[in-house]
């Protein structure tokens, strides 16, 4: 699809990967509206890069439905959707003291991830279904955000895991659900990137995370993931698969 003139929506678009993915889209012709917490910086970001920005919170599975309709209203339609919106909790299936991984953070993690993403997609696809299809016959496309947690997730991972992995394993499935609609669905699996609290962590350290990257052994930068989810955006046949970007690098057990 092409950007120029195109609309974007931009779940957890205030920062890290969503934001510099918003930033190219914005820099190159499109339409970008962000959706972040309210307590998020995505005002003075959208403002930054002349975009418009709604308050929102996954976790509100109803309020969503009424947050997503009132941006694509703002934007008019919707043809890009970028949703990296989630969380993890560090816990072990059976603590050393003998305790159980809590259930209600298990849930929680399942629900802000996967299910947070479900919800999503399924509401900006029925916006994007009343769109006229370009001349490949598309109508908009949907990127999600795994980690490659998803595929080798470490100790203390569990419920992450099950989330992001979740998320890989519906990406086709809901391809398939949607492509006689012109709707592609794509996730990214990324590594270690520089983003949240992960921008704040010493080199030593960062180096020690990323020694078993085969190349670059350092963790990745926003706008490399933004080259991916752009380029998927553009390229028609991108469709049903998680792409890893992640330098080569697989986790260890810690």
């Amino acid at each position: 699809m092409e950007i120029q003139g195109s609309n974007g929506i931009f779940v957890g678009g205030a920062s890290g990967m969503c934001r510099a993915t918003a930033q190219r889209f914005a820099d190159r012709g499109g339409n970008v509206l962000i959706l972040d917490l309210e307590k998020s910086d995505g005002q003075q970001v959208a403002a930054d890069m002349g975009a418009k920005y709604l308050p929102c919170n996954v976790m509100d599975f109803e309020g969503m439905e009424t947050v997503i309709a009132d941006a694509v209203n703002a934007l008019g339609s919707v043809q890009f959707m970028l949703n990296t919106a989630g969380g993890a909790v560090a816990q072990r299936t059976l603590q050393r003291d003998g305790t159980r991984h809590s259930l209600d953070d298990f849930r929680r993690i399942i629900d802000l991830n996967l299910i947070g993403s479900f919800n999503v997609n399924a509401i900006i696809a029925e916006h994007m279904a009343r769109n006229e299809p370009n001349e490949e016959g598309e109508r908009g496309v949907m990127i999600n955000t795994a980690s490659i947690a998803a595929f080798e997730g470490q100790i203390g991972q569990v419920a992450y895991t099950a989330a992001k992995g979740g998320i890989a394993a519906m990406t086709l499935t809901m391809a398939r659900d949607l492509g006689t609609l012109g709707i592609r669905c794509m996730t990214i699996a990324p590594s270690l990137f520089e983003t949240g609290l992960t921008e704040r962590i010493p080199d030593e350290m960062a180096q020690q995370l990323t020694k078993d990257a085969a190349f670059p052994k350092r963790m990745g930068k926003p706008d490399e993931f933004a080259a991916m989810a752009i380029a998927i955006f553009e390229c028609a046949m991108m469709n049903g698969s998680t792409i890893r970007v992640d330098g080569g690098q697989r986790f260890a057990p810690r």
